[in-house]
């Protein structure tokens, strides 16, 4: 968890708030190790022999491997963010708006609506959810592509992973996106940036508060690529 600290990828797994705790953790058992091992070579010197009455779940010398194969593999794997196909695993429909996960959070009136990110408008839809009342307002928003099996062709759905806690809770949110033309112009994973304004559209038999784009250019995946 250190090494992800100090190569800034710590926030793919942990939520901001939990950083602080992790590397904390980290550093004592860094310091515990420590004077264990001096502990250990100690008595190795004074020829200690060991306790014949300690009890281990494992035999001599495997809870070293363990530690040492755990350590290991911290150096080799590098965590992965979250895309489109975690998203369909985890149930993306034409309801993905509807996330009762998405916490409302402290509204800004002074904030405009081409201001919002994609989450603060999923989080100001779950407010009031009629879609009728934001038609016509302006969208700039940024995210991931996403092709749910259940809308046409001529749309796709524009997405963001909000992590609550670790990576183990991260889950989908989002909002459809009306195209000027086929969604095959954009794989899914793609990063956009959308801009366009508020419109009702009728997606698998109910009406959705739908982005109508005027503009649709890729950007590179954001460092933090997640929401909070």
């Amino acid at each position: 968890m250190l090494r992800y600290w100090l190569t800034n990828k710590l926030n793919l797994l942990i939520h901001p708030n939990y950083i602080w705790f992790v590397v904390v953790t980290g550093i004592s058992f860094i310091i515990i190790g420590f004077f264990k091992m001096q502990e250990l070579w100690q008595r190795r010197r004074r020829d200690v022999t060991p306790n014949t009455q300690h009890i281990s779940l494992f035999p001599p010398g495997w809870g070293s491997v363990l530690l040492l194969t755990t350590a290991i593999l911290g150096f080799i794997i590098t965590p992965q963010v979250f895309a489109s196909d975690k998203a369909l695993q985890r149930g993306v429909t034409a309801d993905l708006l509807g996330s009762t996960r998405v916490k409302p959070q402290a509204f800004r009136v002074t904030v405009r609506p081409e201001e919002r990110s994609l989450v603060d408008w999923v989080r100001t839809v779950n407010v009031y959810p009629e879609p009728d009342a934001y038609t016509g307002q302006k969208v700039k928003v940024e995210g991931f592509v996403i092709h749910p099996p259940d809308i046409g062709k001529e749309y796709l759905f524009l997405a963001r992973f909000v992590l609550t806690c670790c990576a183990a809770d991260a889950y989908p949110v989002g909002l459809p996106v009306k195209l000027p033309n086929n969604q095959e112009a954009y794989s899914p994973d793609t990063w956009l940036e959308v801009e366009g304004q508020m419109v009702t559209e009728n997606l698998a038999g109910k009406r959705q508060l739908t982005i109508a784009a005027t503009s649709l250019k890729k950007i590179p995946q954001p460092q933090n690529p997640y929401s909070y």
